[in-house]
C-alpha cells in the first residue's frame, strides 16, 4: 500500500525544489508546483510503473484577490485507480499572467474541465484544442467565479434589512 510520505519523497527526489508545500489533509497528498513543471509532473505520475495515476478527477481554480503574486490557483485532483491513491496538485498564478499548459495531451477529460475553468475563472490553458466558454454566453466579458463583485446587489429595493434580521 502506498503512503503519502513515500509518494512525496519520490516526487521530491524527481522534481527537487520545483515541488513544495507538502501536506496531507484528510489523507489527501497535497503539494504545489510551478506552471513549467505541471505537465512533466503529471506525466511522471501517470507513466510511473508503481503509481499509475491514470485518472484525472478534476481541474478547477480558486481566486485569492488579496494574495499578491498568487491571485489564482489552478488545482488538479488525480487518482491512481490501481492503488486507490489520490493527490492534489496546486499551481499558483499571478493575475497579470494566468496562462498554464493544457493537460488535454495527457487526459482527454481535461478538455471540458479546462473549458469550465476558463469560463468561470478566466484561466487560459495554452495549447487547448478548443478553449471557449462552456457554461456561459460567449458575449460575457467577465468570469463569474472571480471574487471581483459584491455578494449582494446594493440597488435592490425589495430587500428590507428588517425582513432578514439585520
Amino acid at each position: 500500500m502506498l503512503t503519502n510520505e513515500e509518494v512525496a519523497q519520490t516526487i521530491i527526489n524527481q522534481f527537487g525544489e520545483s515541488v513544495r508545500d507538502f501536506d496531507d489533509p484528510y489523507n489527501l497528498l497535497t503539494f504545489s508546483t510551478t506552471r513549467e513543471n505541471i505537465i512533466p509532473l503529471i506525466t511522471y505520475l501517470k507513466d510511473h510503473t508503481t503509481y499509475q495515476v491514470s485518472f484525472l478527477t478534476d481541474i478547477t481554480a480558486i481566486h485569492y484577490p488579496d494574495s499578491p503574486g498568487k491571485e489564482f490557483c489552478v488545482v488538479y485532483h488525480l487518482h491512481s485507480l490501481i492503488n486507490n491513491f489520490r493527490l492534489r496538485i496546486k499551481v499558483y498564478l499571478t493575475a497579470e499572467d494566468i496562462h498554464i499548459p493544457t493537460a488535454t495531451t495527457l487526459y482527454a477529460s481535461a478538455n471540458w474541465m479546462e473549458r469550465e475553468t476558463f469560463d468561470l475563472f478566466g484561466v487560459i490553458f495554452d495549447g487547448h484544442p478548443d478553449l471557449r466558454r462552456i457554461l456561459n454566453m460567449e458575449e460575457m466579458d467577465y468570469h463569474p467565479m472571480r471574487k471581483e463583485y459584491p455578494l449582494e446587489d446594493s440597488t435592490r429595493e425589495d430587500k428590507i434589512d428588517a425582513l432578514f434580521g439585520r
